[in-house]
Protein backbone atom coordinates (compact mmCIF):
# COMPACT_ATOMS: atom_id res chain seq x y z
CA UNK A 1 0.00 0.00 0.00
CA UNK A 2 1.42 3.26 -1.27
CA UNK A 3 1.99 6.33 1.80
CA UNK A 4 -1.31 8.43 -0.10
CA UNK A 5 -3.61 4.85 -0.36
CA UNK A 6 -2.55 4.35 3.51
CA UNK A 7 -3.89 7.69 3.93
CA UNK A 8 -6.93 7.56 2.50
CA UNK A 9 -7.82 4.65 4.26
CA UNK A 10 -7.25 6.24 7.46
CA UNK A 11 -9.29 8.98 6.38
CA UNK A 12 -12.00 6.54 5.20
CA UNK A 13 -12.10 4.97 8.81
CA UNK A 14 -12.78 8.62 10.40
CA UNK A 15 -15.38 9.04 7.80
CA UNK A 16 -16.97 5.84 9.37
CA UNK A 17 -17.21 7.30 13.08
CA UNK A 18 -19.23 10.36 11.90
CA UNK A 19 -22.17 7.45 11.09
CA UNK A 20 -22.46 6.23 14.77
CA UNK A 21 -25.45 7.43 15.81
CA UNK A 22 -25.66 7.68 19.75
CA UNK A 23 -28.68 7.94 22.34
CA UNK A 24 -27.96 11.47 23.17
CA UNK A 25 -28.80 15.10 21.20
CA UNK A 26 -27.07 18.11 21.21
CA UNK A 27 -29.43 20.45 23.13
CA UNK A 28 -31.86 21.94 21.08
CA UNK A 29 -31.48 19.34 18.17
CA UNK A 30 -33.76 16.84 16.99
CA UNK A 31 -31.49 14.62 15.63
CA UNK A 32 -28.82 12.24 18.02
CA UNK A 33 -25.44 13.09 17.91
CA UNK A 34 -22.78 10.84 16.77
CA UNK A 35 -19.28 9.94 18.12
CA UNK A 36 -17.45 12.50 16.95
CA UNK A 37 -19.43 15.37 18.20
CA UNK A 38 -19.35 13.32 21.45
CA UNK A 39 -16.01 13.15 21.88
CA UNK A 40 -15.28 16.51 20.41
CA UNK A 41 -17.30 17.82 23.02
CA UNK A 42 -15.78 15.98 25.79
CA UNK A 43 -12.22 16.80 24.70
CA UNK A 44 -12.75 20.33 24.81
CA UNK A 45 -14.92 19.94 28.34
CA UNK A 46 -11.80 18.06 29.62
CA UNK A 47 -9.13 20.17 28.37
CA UNK A 48 -11.68 23.56 29.99
CA UNK A 49 -12.14 21.45 33.82
CA UNK A 50 -8.13 20.72 33.94
CA UNK A 51 -7.56 24.49 33.40
CA UNK A 52 -10.94 25.90 35.72
CA UNK A 53 -9.78 23.64 37.85
CA UNK A 54 -5.95 23.13 38.00
CA UNK A 55 -5.80 19.76 37.96
CA UNK A 56 -2.59 18.19 37.30
CA UNK A 57 -3.31 16.16 34.90
CA UNK A 58 -0.98 15.59 31.67
CA UNK A 59 -3.20 17.75 29.36
CA UNK A 60 -2.44 15.93 26.07
CA UNK A 61 -3.05 12.49 27.53
CA UNK A 62 -5.99 13.69 28.45
CA UNK A 63 -6.84 14.93 25.03
CA UNK A 64 -5.98 11.68 23.62
CA UNK A 65 -8.03 9.66 25.69
CA UNK A 66 -10.98 11.68 25.20
CA UNK A 67 -9.99 11.36 21.34
CA UNK A 68 -9.78 7.42 21.32
CA UNK A 69 -12.18 6.41 24.20
CA UNK A 70 -15.46 5.93 21.95
CA UNK A 71 -13.28 4.87 18.87
CA UNK A 72 -14.04 1.02 18.73
CA UNK A 73 -17.79 2.23 18.67
CA UNK A 74 -16.72 3.14 14.59
CA UNK A 75 -17.01 -1.06 14.22
CA UNK A 76 -18.98 -2.05 17.26
CA UNK A 77 -21.75 0.39 17.51
CA UNK A 78 -22.81 1.90 20.91
CA UNK A 79 -24.40 0.24 23.44
CA UNK A 80 -27.40 3.02 25.28
CA UNK A 81 -27.06 2.76 29.03
CA UNK A 82 -30.15 2.61 30.19
CA UNK A 83 -31.48 -0.28 27.21
CA UNK A 84 -30.69 -3.60 27.03
CA UNK A 85 -29.86 -4.53 23.31
CA UNK A 86 -26.28 -4.90 22.90
CA UNK A 87 -25.41 -5.36 26.27
CA UNK A 88 -24.30 -8.96 26.27
CA UNK A 89 -21.74 -8.46 23.99
CA UNK A 90 -20.75 -5.55 24.19
CA UNK A 91 -17.26 -6.39 25.21
CA UNK A 92 -16.42 -8.81 22.77
CA UNK A 93 -17.92 -6.43 20.40
CA UNK A 94 -15.18 -4.17 21.32
CA UNK A 95 -12.52 -6.42 21.49
CA UNK A 96 -13.16 -7.26 18.12
CA UNK A 97 -13.36 -4.00 16.78
CA UNK A 98 -9.96 -3.06 18.86
CA UNK A 99 -7.92 -5.93 16.80
CA UNK A 100 -9.79 -4.82 13.77
CA UNK A 101 -8.50 -1.44 13.92
CA UNK A 102 -4.96 -2.55 15.31
CA UNK A 103 -4.96 -4.91 11.74
CA UNK A 104 -6.17 -2.21 9.50
CA UNK A 105 -3.71 0.77 10.94
CA UNK A 106 -0.59 -1.27 12.57
CA UNK A 107 1.37 1.78 11.89
CA UNK A 108 -0.54 3.70 14.22
CA UNK A 109 0.45 1.97 17.21
CA UNK A 110 -0.06 4.78 19.91
CA UNK A 111 -3.30 5.00 18.71
CA UNK A 112 -3.93 1.07 19.86
CA UNK A 113 -1.51 1.99 23.11
CA UNK A 114 -4.32 5.07 24.01
CA UNK A 115 -7.09 2.43 23.69
CA UNK A 116 -5.63 0.02 25.77
CA UNK A 117 -4.35 1.98 28.30
CA UNK A 118 -7.88 4.33 28.33
CA UNK A 119 -10.11 1.06 28.77
CA UNK A 120 -7.60 -0.61 31.92
CA UNK A 121 -8.49 2.85 33.76
CA UNK A 122 -4.53 2.82 35.76
CA UNK A 123 -3.61 6.14 35.74
CA UNK A 124 -5.68 9.07 36.97
CA UNK A 125 -6.31 10.49 33.04
CA UNK A 126 -7.89 7.77 31.80
CA UNK A 127 -10.39 7.82 34.87
CA UNK A 128 -11.05 11.27 34.82
CA UNK A 129 -12.10 11.20 31.10
CA UNK A 130 -14.27 8.36 32.01
CA UNK A 131 -15.69 9.86 34.55
CA UNK A 132 -16.15 12.94 32.38
CA UNK A 133 -17.86 10.83 29.69
CA UNK A 134 -20.16 9.60 32.72
CA UNK A 135 -21.02 13.04 33.45
CA UNK A 136 -21.76 14.65 29.91
CA UNK A 137 -24.91 13.29 29.07
CA UNK A 138 -26.83 13.66 32.22
CA UNK A 139 -25.66 17.54 31.58
CA UNK A 140 -26.31 17.32 28.23
CA UNK A 141 -29.93 15.97 28.82
CA UNK A 142 -30.39 18.48 32.17
CA UNK A 143 -29.86 21.55 29.41
CA UNK A 144 -32.73 20.21 27.21
CA UNK A 145 -35.24 20.04 29.99
CA UNK A 146 -34.91 16.14 30.53
CA UNK A 147 -36.59 15.54 26.69
CA UNK A 148 -34.59 12.28 25.90
CA UNK A 149 -35.33 10.79 29.73
CA UNK A 150 -39.02 11.33 29.21
CA UNK A 151 -38.81 10.03 25.59
CA UNK A 152 -36.94 6.66 27.15
CA UNK A 153 -38.80 6.61 30.03
CA UNK A 154 -35.94 6.66 32.10
CA UNK A 155 -36.36 7.94 35.77
CA UNK A 156 -33.57 9.89 38.50
CA UNK A 157 -32.90 6.49 40.02
CA UNK A 158 -31.86 4.75 36.95
CA UNK A 159 -29.86 7.60 35.75
CA UNK A 160 -27.69 7.62 39.26
CA UNK A 161 -27.63 3.80 39.95
CA UNK A 162 -25.85 3.58 36.36
CA UNK A 163 -23.74 6.85 36.79
CA UNK A 164 -22.68 7.00 40.47
CA UNK A 165 -20.65 4.40 40.90
CA UNK A 166 -18.77 5.13 37.51
CA UNK A 167 -18.18 9.21 37.84
CA UNK A 168 -16.60 8.30 41.82
CA UNK A 169 -13.51 7.26 40.29
CA UNK A 170 -12.53 10.67 39.62
CA UNK A 171 -13.28 13.30 42.56
CA UNK A 172 -12.99 16.61 40.15
CA UNK A 173 -16.19 14.69 38.24
CA UNK A 174 -17.43 13.75 41.47
CA UNK A 175 -18.33 17.15 42.71
CA UNK A 176 -19.58 18.27 39.91
CA UNK A 177 -22.00 15.07 39.39
CA UNK A 178 -22.95 15.81 43.28
CA UNK A 179 -23.92 19.33 42.14
CA UNK A 180 -25.92 18.28 39.00
CA UNK A 181 -27.68 15.36 40.92
CA UNK A 182 -28.96 18.57 43.54
CA UNK A 183 -30.36 20.16 40.89
CA UNK A 184 -31.83 16.66 39.09
CA UNK A 185 -33.77 16.14 42.24
CA UNK A 186 -35.09 19.97 42.74
CA UNK A 187 -36.48 19.16 39.28
CA UNK A 188 -37.02 15.78 38.98
CA UNK A 189 -40.48 16.48 38.36
CA UNK A 190 -39.66 17.82 35.47
CA UNK A 191 -37.31 16.34 34.27
CA UNK A 192 -38.19 12.70 34.51
CA UNK A 193 -41.41 10.86 33.13
CA UNK A 194 -43.55 10.30 36.26
CA UNK A 195 -43.76 6.42 37.21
Amino acid sequence: MTPLESLLQFVRFTHLTHKVERVARIPGETRYANTVEHSYQLTLLAWYLIEKENLHLDKDLVIKYALVHDLVETYAGDTYAHGTEGKENKALREHEAQERMASEFPEFKDLHAYIEAYELKQDPESRFVYALDKLIDPVNIYLEDGKLWHEKNVTLQEVLDYKTEKIAVDATVAKYFEELVVLLRKKENTLFPKN
